[in-house]
């Protein structure tokens, strides 16, 4: 599935994923492929993503290296929108 994470200054991330966990209001939730469409709001908290992917050089000081080879970008809030296997992180 493809990921977008995007802060008021640029889209820090984009590529293809194979889960992301995300800080939801009500409870941290996992997305991975063919999950159904989804819209939420999320908290202040980290954002895991998995997979075999590169970070844009000028991003990779945004990101973390988190359990299990995943990177890790903490966020003070945003909205997650997924549909038709893509994501769309927007964060501040």
């Amino acid at each position: 599935m493809f990921l977008e994470i995007v802060t008021p200054e640029a889209s820090i991330f984009q590529g293809d994923v194979d889960s992301v966990i995300v800080p939801g209001v009500v409870g941290e939730f996992q997305i991975l492929n063919n999950h159904a469409p989804i819209v939420s709001l999320l908290k202040e908290g980290k954002v895991r993503i998995r997979g075999s992917f590169a970070l844009d050089e000028a991003f990779e000081g945004k990101f973390s290296n988190g359990d299990n080879g995943t990177k890790v970008l903490d966020i003070n809030s945003g909205t997650i929108e997924m549909n038709d296997n893509k994501i769309i992180i927007l964060v501040d």
